[in-house]
Protein backbone atom coordinates (compact mmCIF):
# COMPACT_ATOMS: atom_id res chain seq x y z
CA UNK A 1 0.00 0.00 0.00
CA UNK A 2 1.35 3.49 -0.92
CA UNK A 3 2.28 5.76 2.05
CA UNK A 4 -1.03 7.78 3.03
CA UNK A 5 -2.08 10.29 5.57
CA UNK A 6 -3.82 9.98 8.92
CA UNK A 7 -7.14 10.74 7.20
CA UNK A 8 -6.42 8.14 4.04
CA UNK A 9 -5.42 5.36 6.09
CA UNK A 10 -8.60 5.57 8.50
CA UNK A 11 -11.19 5.71 5.67
CA UNK A 12 -8.89 2.92 4.32
CA UNK A 13 -9.92 0.98 6.54
CA UNK A 14 -13.24 1.75 6.52
CA UNK A 15 -14.01 1.66 3.00
CA UNK A 16 -11.54 -1.59 2.35
CA UNK A 17 -9.37 -0.72 0.06
CA UNK A 18 -7.07 2.24 -0.12
CA UNK A 19 -8.37 5.48 -0.99
CA UNK A 20 -7.12 8.79 -2.69
CA UNK A 21 -8.19 12.39 -2.19
CA UNK A 22 -11.26 12.96 -4.52
CA UNK A 23 -12.11 9.58 -4.27
CA UNK A 24 -16.25 9.51 -2.90
CA UNK A 25 -16.01 6.17 -0.26
CA UNK A 26 -19.23 5.14 2.18
CA UNK A 27 -18.16 4.20 5.39
CA UNK A 28 -19.79 2.76 8.42
CA UNK A 29 -19.59 4.83 11.46
CA UNK A 30 -18.56 4.52 14.48
CA UNK A 31 -20.20 7.20 16.89
CA UNK A 32 -23.13 9.21 15.94
CA UNK A 33 -23.25 12.41 18.25
CA UNK A 34 -26.29 14.88 18.71
CA UNK A 35 -27.64 17.59 21.51
CA UNK A 36 -30.55 19.00 22.38
CA UNK A 37 -30.08 22.17 19.97
CA UNK A 38 -30.48 19.82 16.94
CA UNK A 39 -31.11 16.69 18.52
CA UNK A 40 -34.91 16.77 18.50
CA UNK A 41 -35.43 18.12 15.11
CA UNK A 42 -32.75 14.81 13.90
CA UNK A 43 -35.05 12.58 15.97
CA UNK A 44 -37.90 13.75 14.45
CA UNK A 45 -37.23 13.51 10.95
CA UNK A 46 -35.33 9.90 11.66
CA UNK A 47 -38.41 8.83 13.24
CA UNK A 48 -40.36 9.85 9.69
CA UNK A 49 -38.76 6.97 7.91
CA UNK A 50 -39.97 4.55 10.18
CA UNK A 51 -37.02 2.10 10.72
CA UNK A 52 -35.63 0.90 13.43
CA UNK A 53 -32.63 2.73 15.31
CA UNK A 54 -29.47 0.98 13.14
CA UNK A 55 -27.86 0.89 16.75
CA UNK A 56 -28.25 2.46 19.87
CA UNK A 57 -25.18 1.50 21.70
CA UNK A 58 -22.64 3.32 19.08
CA UNK A 59 -25.22 6.93 19.59
CA UNK A 60 -24.11 9.45 22.26
CA UNK A 61 -26.60 12.21 23.34
CA UNK A 62 -25.96 15.19 25.27
CA UNK A 63 -27.64 18.03 26.85
CA UNK A 64 -25.29 20.65 27.01
CA UNK A 65 -26.34 24.29 25.46
CA UNK A 66 -29.36 24.97 27.41
CA UNK A 67 -27.97 24.44 30.53
CA UNK A 68 -29.18 25.37 32.80
CA UNK A 69 -32.36 26.58 30.69
CA UNK A 70 -33.17 30.21 30.36
CA UNK A 71 -36.46 30.02 28.58
CA UNK A 72 -39.69 27.63 28.34
CA UNK A 73 -38.75 26.49 24.88
CA UNK A 74 -35.26 25.54 25.95
CA UNK A 75 -36.27 24.04 28.66
CA UNK A 76 -38.96 21.73 26.49
CA UNK A 77 -36.42 20.98 23.77
CA UNK A 78 -34.21 19.36 26.21
CA UNK A 79 -37.24 17.35 27.52
CA UNK A 80 -37.73 16.43 24.14
CA UNK A 81 -33.96 15.14 23.75
CA UNK A 82 -34.28 13.01 26.83
CA UNK A 83 -38.26 10.86 25.81
CA UNK A 84 -35.91 10.61 22.27
CA UNK A 85 -33.07 8.95 24.17
CA UNK A 86 -35.71 6.68 26.63
CA UNK A 87 -37.65 5.63 22.76
CA UNK A 88 -34.69 4.55 21.09
CA UNK A 89 -33.35 2.80 23.95
CA UNK A 90 -29.65 5.07 24.03
CA UNK A 91 -27.60 4.35 26.69
CA UNK A 92 -24.91 7.19 25.60
CA UNK A 93 -25.77 10.17 27.65
CA UNK A 94 -24.40 13.12 29.00
CA UNK A 95 -27.11 15.31 30.43
CA UNK A 96 -25.88 18.48 31.65
CA UNK A 97 -22.97 17.06 32.25
CA UNK A 98 -20.84 19.82 30.02
CA UNK A 99 -20.02 20.61 26.49
CA UNK A 100 -20.57 17.25 24.21
CA UNK A 101 -17.17 17.23 22.67
CA UNK A 102 -15.20 17.00 25.94
CA UNK A 103 -17.95 14.55 27.27
CA UNK A 104 -17.57 12.70 24.37
CA UNK A 105 -13.78 12.17 24.56
CA UNK A 106 -14.14 11.25 28.20
CA UNK A 107 -16.84 8.50 27.50
CA UNK A 108 -14.57 6.09 26.42
CA UNK A 109 -16.73 5.44 23.20
CA UNK A 110 -13.77 7.26 20.73
CA UNK A 111 -10.73 5.06 19.80
CA UNK A 112 -7.99 5.65 17.37
CA UNK A 113 -9.04 4.81 13.68
CA UNK A 114 -12.81 5.25 14.46
CA UNK A 115 -14.86 7.33 12.57
CA UNK A 116 -17.20 9.41 14.72
CA UNK A 117 -20.13 12.18 13.05
CA UNK A 118 -21.93 14.76 14.85
CA UNK A 119 -24.79 17.31 14.48
CA UNK A 120 -22.24 20.12 15.92
CA UNK A 121 -18.97 21.46 13.92
CA UNK A 122 -16.31 21.07 16.49
CA UNK A 123 -17.04 17.32 16.36
CA UNK A 124 -13.72 17.45 14.52
CA UNK A 125 -12.17 17.33 18.67
CA UNK A 126 -12.49 13.61 18.37
CA UNK A 127 -8.96 13.58 16.13
CA UNK A 128 -7.24 14.33 19.11
CA UNK A 129 -7.85 10.53 19.91
CA UNK A 130 -6.97 9.87 16.60
CA UNK A 131 -10.76 9.21 15.30
CA UNK A 132 -11.95 10.98 12.08
CA UNK A 133 -14.75 13.43 13.42
CA UNK A 134 -16.43 15.63 11.36
CA UNK A 135 -19.49 17.99 11.93
CA UNK A 136 -22.44 17.19 9.66
CA UNK A 137 -26.56 17.95 9.07
CA UNK A 138 -29.89 17.14 10.61
CA UNK A 139 -31.01 15.65 7.74
CA UNK A 140 -27.53 13.64 7.12
CA UNK A 141 -27.71 12.57 10.83
CA UNK A 142 -31.17 10.97 10.41
CA UNK A 143 -29.59 9.06 7.56
CA UNK A 144 -26.89 7.74 9.97
CA UNK A 145 -29.34 6.73 12.39
CA UNK A 146 -31.59 4.74 9.89
CA UNK A 147 -28.36 3.20 8.44
CA UNK A 148 -25.09 3.67 10.11
CA UNK A 149 -23.39 4.62 7.52
CA UNK A 150 -22.25 7.65 5.53
CA UNK A 151 -20.20 8.94 2.09
CA UNK A 152 -17.16 11.21 2.45
CA UNK A 153 -15.62 12.68 -0.46
CA UNK A 154 -11.65 12.33 0.53
CA UNK A 155 -10.23 14.92 1.74
CA UNK A 156 -6.22 16.21 0.66
CA UNK A 157 -4.16 17.37 4.03
CA UNK A 158 -1.84 19.45 5.08
CA UNK A 159 0.51 18.14 7.77
CA UNK A 160 1.69 20.93 10.35
CA UNK A 161 4.83 19.88 12.23
CA UNK A 162 5.51 20.84 15.65
CA UNK A 163 8.97 21.24 16.97
CA UNK A 164 10.70 22.68 20.11
CA UNK A 165 8.74 23.86 22.90
CA UNK A 166 5.95 26.25 23.99
CA UNK A 167 7.73 29.60 25.56
CA UNK A 168 6.09 30.38 29.14
CA UNK A 169 3.09 31.67 28.90
CA UNK A 170 2.65 30.26 25.69
CA UNK A 171 -0.30 27.95 24.47
CA UNK A 172 -2.06 25.70 22.17
CA UNK A 173 -4.63 28.36 21.89
CA UNK A 174 -1.98 30.51 20.70
CA UNK A 175 -0.78 28.20 17.90
CA UNK A 176 -4.36 27.91 16.39
CA UNK A 177 -4.33 31.42 16.27
CA UNK A 178 -0.82 31.73 14.96
CA UNK A 179 -1.75 29.89 12.05
CA UNK A 180 -5.12 31.47 11.57
CA UNK A 181 -3.07 34.50 11.13
CA UNK A 182 -1.04 32.65 8.17
CA UNK A 183 -3.92 31.76 5.91
CA UNK A 184 -7.21 32.60 7.04
CA UNK A 185 -10.25 31.06 8.35
CA UNK A 186 -10.71 28.96 4.32
CA UNK A 187 -7.28 28.44 4.81
CA UNK A 188 -7.78 24.39 4.79
CA UNK A 189 -11.23 24.18 3.23
CA UNK A 190 -12.20 20.62 3.06
CA UNK A 191 -9.11 19.09 4.21
CA UNK A 192 -7.12 17.02 6.71
CA UNK A 193 -5.33 19.00 8.91
CA UNK A 194 -2.71 16.98 10.33
CA UNK A 195 -0.84 17.61 13.22
CA UNK A 196 2.48 16.01 14.49
CA UNK A 197 6.20 16.29 15.08
CA UNK A 198 8.05 15.94 18.41
CA UNK A 199 6.59 19.49 19.79
CA UNK A 200 2.97 17.64 19.75
CA UNK A 201 3.94 14.66 21.84
CA UNK A 202 5.56 17.52 24.55
CA UNK A 203 2.25 19.10 24.77
CA UNK A 204 -0.52 17.39 27.34
CA UNK A 205 -3.93 15.85 25.86
CA UNK A 206 -5.78 18.80 27.34
CA UNK A 207 -3.71 21.20 25.17
CA UNK A 208 -3.82 18.61 22.06
CA UNK A 209 -7.93 18.73 22.57
CA UNK A 210 -7.91 22.08 21.74
CA UNK A 211 -5.52 22.00 17.99
CA UNK A 212 -7.84 19.20 16.91
CA UNK A 213 -11.45 21.28 18.22
CA UNK A 214 -10.39 24.67 16.42
CA UNK A 215 -9.32 22.66 12.73
CA UNK A 216 -12.89 23.82 11.58
CA UNK A 217 -12.43 27.32 12.51
CA UNK A 218 -9.14 26.57 9.46
CA UNK A 219 -11.88 25.50 7.38
CA UNK A 220 -10.28 21.85 7.54
CA UNK A 221 -12.72 19.15 7.41
CA UNK A 222 -10.75 17.45 9.92
CA UNK A 223 -7.59 17.65 12.19
CA UNK A 224 -6.52 15.00 13.01
CA UNK A 225 -3.20 14.42 15.59
CA UNK A 226 -0.41 11.72 15.81
CA UNK A 227 -1.45 10.10 18.69
CA UNK A 228 1.21 7.72 21.35
CA UNK A 229 1.42 7.14 24.97
CA UNK A 230 -0.31 10.01 26.37
CA UNK A 231 -3.41 8.86 23.82
CA UNK A 232 -3.82 5.77 25.33
CA UNK A 233 -3.08 6.78 28.94
CA UNK A 234 -5.82 9.94 28.19
CA UNK A 235 -8.68 7.02 27.29
CA UNK A 236 -7.75 4.21 29.40
CA UNK A 237 -9.32 5.86 32.42
CA UNK A 238 -12.18 6.95 30.51
CA UNK A 239 -12.51 2.51 30.28
CA UNK A 240 -11.97 2.47 26.06
CA UNK A 241 -8.59 0.37 25.52
CA UNK A 242 -6.61 1.99 22.67
CA UNK A 243 -6.29 -0.95 21.04
CA UNK A 244 -3.50 -1.99 18.34
CA UNK A 245 -3.64 0.68 16.47
CA UNK A 246 -3.21 3.71 19.57
CA UNK A 247 0.09 4.79 17.54
CA UNK A 248 -0.34 6.53 14.80
CA UNK A 249 2.61 8.79 12.64
CA UNK A 250 2.54 11.08 9.75
CA UNK A 251 4.44 9.05 7.13
CA UNK A 252 6.72 11.52 5.80
CA UNK A 253 6.42 9.49 2.15
CA UNK A 254 2.27 10.72 1.95
CA UNK A 255 1.47 12.94 -0.27
CA UNK A 256 0.26 16.02 1.59
CA UNK A 257 0.05 19.16 -0.16
CA UNK A 258 1.26 21.35 1.87
CA UNK A 259 3.24 21.40 4.95
CA UNK A 260 3.98 23.84 7.46
CA UNK A 261 6.85 23.37 10.19
CA UNK A 262 6.39 25.59 13.19
CA UNK A 263 8.69 25.99 15.89
CA UNK A 264 6.86 26.29 19.23
CA UNK A 265 9.63 27.92 20.39
CA UNK A 266 9.41 31.15 18.51
CA UNK A 267 5.37 32.20 18.98
CA UNK A 268 4.02 34.37 21.40
CA UNK A 269 0.30 34.75 22.87
CA UNK A 270 -2.25 35.92 20.17
CA UNK A 271 -5.59 37.37 20.16
CA UNK A 272 -8.18 37.73 17.32
CA UNK A 273 -10.14 40.63 17.37
CA UNK A 274 -13.72 40.95 16.55
CA UNK A 275 -15.21 39.77 14.37
CA UNK A 276 -13.58 36.86 12.85
CA UNK A 277 -10.92 34.18 14.27
CA UNK A 278 -8.44 34.70 11.85
CA UNK A 279 -8.16 38.55 12.54
CA UNK A 280 -5.16 37.51 14.30
CA UNK A 281 -2.65 39.69 16.43
CA UNK A 282 0.19 39.29 18.76
CA UNK A 283 -1.69 40.22 22.15
CA UNK A 284 1.25 43.26 22.46
CA UNK A 285 -0.38 44.83 19.45
CA UNK A 286 -3.92 44.72 21.10
CA UNK A 287 -2.99 45.68 24.64
CA UNK A 288 -4.56 48.23 26.19
CA UNK A 289 -7.46 48.71 22.96
CA UNK A 290 -10.47 48.33 24.39
CA UNK A 291 -12.28 48.19 27.88
CA UNK A 292 -13.35 45.07 29.18
CA UNK A 293 -16.79 43.97 30.63
CA UNK A 294 -16.46 40.70 30.86
CA UNK A 295 -13.57 37.39 30.61
CA UNK A 296 -15.01 34.36 29.91
CA UNK A 297 -13.04 30.57 31.16
CA UNK A 298 -14.85 27.58 29.49
CA UNK A 299 -16.04 25.87 26.41
CA UNK A 300 -15.20 23.31 24.74
CA UNK A 301 -11.98 24.77 23.57
CA UNK A 302 -10.73 27.10 26.60
CA UNK A 303 -12.64 24.83 29.89
CA UNK A 304 -9.89 22.04 30.92
CA UNK A 305 -8.27 21.62 34.06
CA UNK A 306 -4.81 22.53 32.33
CA UNK A 307 -6.89 25.84 31.25
CA UNK A 308 -8.07 26.70 34.53
CA UNK A 309 -4.56 25.58 36.23
CA UNK A 310 -2.55 28.51 33.66
CA UNK A 311 -5.15 30.92 34.72
CA UNK A 312 -4.66 30.46 38.16
CA UNK A 313 -1.23 31.07 38.01
CA UNK A 314 -1.59 34.12 36.10
CA UNK A 315 -4.52 35.34 38.84
CA UNK A 316 -2.44 34.22 42.11
CA UNK A 317 -1.79 37.33 44.44
CA UNK A 318 -4.10 39.80 41.98
CA UNK A 319 -7.56 40.76 42.16
CA UNK A 320 -10.28 40.49 39.19
CA UNK A 321 -10.47 44.56 37.90
CA UNK A 322 -14.42 45.50 39.11
CA UNK A 323 -15.52 46.19 35.59
CA UNK A 324 -14.80 42.57 34.88
CA UNK A 325 -16.98 39.92 35.23
CA UNK A 326 -14.95 36.71 35.63
CA UNK A 327 -17.28 33.89 34.30
CA UNK A 328 -15.52 30.51 35.12
CA UNK A 329 -17.48 27.40 32.98
CA UNK A 330 -16.19 23.59 33.54
CA UNK A 331 -15.90 21.85 30.16
CA UNK A 332 -17.46 18.67 32.64
CA UNK A 333 -18.82 17.27 35.37
CA UNK A 334 -15.09 14.97 36.07
CA UNK A 335 -13.39 18.41 35.36
CA UNK A 336 -15.64 20.19 37.78
CA UNK A 337 -14.93 17.43 40.21
CA UNK A 338 -11.25 17.80 40.43
CA UNK A 339 -11.35 21.56 40.08
CA UNK A 340 -12.90 21.03 43.67
CA UNK A 341 -10.28 18.45 44.83
CA UNK A 342 -7.61 21.34 43.77
CA UNK A 343 -9.08 24.28 45.66
CA UNK A 344 -9.87 25.43 42.19
CA UNK A 345 -13.56 26.78 42.16
CA UNK A 346 -12.38 28.22 46.02
CA UNK A 347 -9.81 29.72 44.52
CA UNK A 348 -12.03 31.41 41.50
CA UNK A 349 -14.72 32.28 44.08
CA UNK A 350 -12.27 34.16 46.02
CA UNK A 351 -10.89 36.59 43.64
CA UNK A 352 -14.71 37.12 42.38
CA UNK A 353 -14.94 34.97 39.44
CA UNK A 354 -18.47 33.54 39.01
CA UNK A 355 -17.82 29.68 38.53
CA UNK A 356 -20.63 28.16 36.60
CA UNK A 357 -22.34 24.63 36.15
CA UNK A 358 -20.49 22.77 33.28
CA UNK A 359 -21.74 23.37 29.81
CA UNK A 360 -21.15 24.97 26.76
CA UNK A 361 -22.23 28.70 28.97
CA UNK A 362 -21.36 31.68 27.30
CA UNK A 363 -19.93 30.82 24.03
CA UNK A 364 -23.03 30.31 22.40
CA UNK A 365 -24.57 33.09 23.80
CA UNK A 366 -27.92 30.93 24.85
CA UNK A 367 -27.50 31.62 28.98
CA UNK A 368 -24.83 31.77 31.06
CA UNK A 369 -23.13 35.24 30.85
CA UNK A 370 -25.10 36.88 27.74
CA UNK A 371 -23.54 40.18 26.37
CA UNK A 372 -25.09 43.94 26.68
CA UNK A 373 -24.73 46.30 23.58
CA UNK A 374 -21.25 48.04 23.22
CA UNK A 375 -19.71 45.29 25.63
CA UNK A 376 -16.54 43.60 25.23
CA UNK A 377 -15.46 40.41 26.23
CA UNK A 378 -12.08 38.43 25.89
CA UNK A 379 -12.92 34.92 25.73
CA UNK A 380 -10.64 31.52 25.60
CA UNK A 381 -13.52 29.80 23.48
CA UNK A 382 -13.27 29.16 19.50
CA UNK A 383 -15.69 31.98 17.63
CA UNK A 384 -16.29 35.27 17.84
CA UNK A 385 -18.48 36.34 14.30
CA UNK A 386 -21.29 38.68 15.02
CA UNK A 387 -23.71 37.89 17.63
CA UNK A 388 -22.05 34.61 18.55
CA UNK A 389 -21.80 35.08 22.46
CA UNK A 390 -25.05 36.45 22.29
CA UNK A 391 -25.39 40.00 20.99
CA UNK A 392 -24.64 41.40 17.82
CA UNK A 393 -23.93 44.98 19.35
CA UNK A 394 -21.36 43.22 21.17
CA UNK A 395 -17.39 42.70 20.57
CA UNK A 396 -15.69 38.94 21.13
CA UNK A 397 -11.58 38.65 21.96
CA UNK A 398 -10.13 35.45 21.37
CA UNK A 399 -7.29 34.30 23.27
CA UNK A 400 -5.60 31.95 25.36
CA UNK A 401 -6.80 31.35 29.14
CA UNK A 402 -3.52 32.66 30.53
CA UNK A 403 -4.14 36.02 28.28
CA UNK A 404 -8.20 35.83 29.33
CA UNK A 405 -7.05 35.54 32.91
CA UNK A 406 -3.84 38.64 32.56
CA UNK A 407 -6.58 40.79 31.13
CA UNK A 408 -9.51 40.09 33.56
CA UNK A 409 -6.79 41.42 35.74
CA UNK A 410 -6.20 44.53 34.57
CA UNK A 411 -9.78 45.29 32.34
CA UNK A 412 -8.00 45.38 28.80
CA UNK A 413 -6.55 43.22 26.73
CA UNK A 414 -2.88 41.82 28.50
CA UNK A 415 -0.04 40.07 27.40
CA UNK A 416 -0.32 36.76 30.50
CA UNK A 417 3.68 37.18 30.83
CA UNK A 418 3.44 40.25 32.47
CA UNK A 419 2.29 38.27 35.88
CA UNK A 420 4.62 35.43 35.15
Amino acid sequence: MPAQTLAERILSEKAGHPVRPGEVVDVEVDVALTHEVLGPPTFKMFEELGVPLWDPAKVFVTIDHFVPAATADQANNNRATIEAVERHGITGTAFYDGPSHQTLAESGMVRPGMVVVGTDSHTCTAGALGAFGTGIGSTEMAGVFATGRIWFRVPAATAVALTGTLPRGVYAKDVVLHLLGRVGVAGFRYESLEFGGPGLRGLPMDERIVLANMAVELGAKVGLLETDAATAAFLDPAGAPAGPAAERRIDPAADYGRRFDIDLGDLGPMVARPHSVDNVVPVAEAAGSVRLQQAFLGSCTGGRLTDYRNALEVLDGHTVHPDVRLIVTPASKRIYRQMLVEGMVARFAELGAMVMAPSCGACAGLQGGVLGDGENVVSSSNRNFVGRMGNPGANVFLASPATVAASAITGTITDPRTFL
